[in-house]
């Protein structure tokens, strides 16, 4: 199966578990009557439903809100979320929330786009401790 069906698939668990009906017009404006951006048409929220397309990341924090699931784990299921809160837990001390929201959009990238921010991060921290030595010596 893939990510978009497994989706869809915890979609609908997600809202039958909140007590509405897995149906696009229900989708749509229970979806549109909480979220603040642009409005989602029937039929975008009907490819979610389909397992054609996935939300953005700022579409599924509203939907967990509104169904009362983890964003997580609606995004990628129940081990991927116990592992990332698991990971949450750890750092939850020392990590202020807008370094756990760019944490959560990096997790959210394709694999291709994360691979490019990792070797910025890298060469960022590099860049520091070379300037940073330079600077002790």
């Amino acid at each position: 199966m893939n990510d978009k069906v497994e989706f869809s698939n915890r979609l609908k668990l997600a809202l039958v578990n909140a007590g509405y009906k897995a149906r696009p017009t229900d989708l749509e404006k229970g979806f549109n009557s909480r979220y603040w951006g642009k409005s989602v048409s029937v039929q975008a929220v009907a490819k979610w439903l389909k397992g054609v397309a996935i939300p953005s990341h700022e579409k599924i924090l509203v939907l967990s809100e509104w169904l009362k699931i983890d964003p997580q784990e609606l995004r990628y299921g129940a081990e991927a979320s116990k592992a990332i809160n698991s990971k949450k837990k750890l750092w939850d001390e020392n990590i202020e929330f807008i370094e756990r929201e760019t944490i959560d959009c990096y997790l959210s990238l394709p694999a291709k786009e994360r691979k490019i921010a990792r070797e910025i991060i890298n060469s960022l921290f590099i860049s520091s401790k070379i300037n940073s030595d330079e600077i002790n010596s």
